[in-house]
């Protein structure tokens, strides 16, 4: 018997990722919620088919897994701040197409993001999505040893000074650099994790800057492995629920000229910590 009732699982590959298929997620309900819930912690990220949500639909529904953020790049007169849209066109390359987890420069970063999409490319623009857990699985017990108590900065600045046309010091005055584990324990299933990334970490705490930059580069290349990732092929009417604390994401910007037209919410966090007895 399954272990969900309100919908069909089509896992994606060994690594992560699952199609909840056969759901509607503009009629929830407590149950449909919970088991969401369980198949991201299960998967990683989940993706929808053929839904048609609203904006306002879209927000009700991420609402219902915790708090929502308000990111700095959405515009002050918005109607619904929670609401990140990210739009690529002929004037646009897209510039999302590296590794990342979303906001790590928080003190407490999301648990993750649920994106819409509004208007595709004919071909290409896909999502991929990377098992940070068995990144760090896979690690060599050395490597385990050497970073297991280590600390790294984490810098809005490094991507959103120029998205954003400010100076670092200005981001910094409300957003200063934050310091989180290199390694984070996952605070629902207790699993340990690589938690830095190319787009916002910036150096570990307390190590020689070439040290630094040497060791981040191997632990950045462990999302690059094929064989942790998923890759999702995005249709109208899709949408990509994905748990930032235990995996990254890379968005293809293989569409130029081409327009791709997304819409994100993101639910809050906590403090990523690490748990030396999990």
């Amino acid at each position: 018997m399954s272990e969900f009732t309100r919908f069909r699982v089509q896992q994606l590959t060994p690594a992560c990722g699952a199609e909840l298929l056969d759901c509607d997620l503009s009629k929830f309900d407590d149950t449909l919620i919970e088991e969401v819930r369980a198949a991201l912690l299960k998967h990683r990220v989940v993706f929808f088919r053929d839904q048609d949500l609203s904006q306002e639909a879209h927000i009700e529904f991420a609402g219902q897994f915790g708090d929502l953020e308000i990111h700095p790049a959405t515009p002050k007169d918005q109607p619904n701040p929670e609401v990140l849209r990210i739009a690529h066109g002929p004037k646009s390359r897209g510039s999302e197409n590296m590794w990342h987890s979303d906001v790590t420069w928080r003190e407490a970063p999301s648990l993750g993001s649920i994106l819409r999409a509004l208007e595709l490319p004919e071909v290409g623009g896909d999502t991929l999505f990377a098992n940070m857990v068995m990144a760090y699985e896979r690690l060599s017990d050395e490597i385990k040893e050497k970073i297991e108590n280590l600390s790294a900065s984490h810098d809005i600045a490094r991507v959103f000074a120029r998205r954003l046309g400010k100076e670092a010091e200005e981001l910094h005055d409300k957003y200063p650099p934050m310091v989180h584990p290199v390694v984070r324990t996952h605070p629902e299933t207790k699993e340990r994790l690589i938690y830095v990334n190319g787009a916002f970490t910036d150096h570990i705490v307390d190590m020689e800057p070439e040290e630094s930059r040497q060791l981040l580069d191997t632990l950045y290349k462990t999302a690059w492995n094929p064989e942790v990732q998923c890759r999702f092929n995005w249709r109208p009417g899709s949408l990509a629920f994905w748990d930032n604390r235990s995996c990254q994401h890379f968005a293809a910007s293989d569409y130029f000229p081409e327009v791709r037209v997304m819409e994100r919410v993101t639910i809050a966090g906590e403090r990523p910590y690490f748990d030396a007895a999990a």
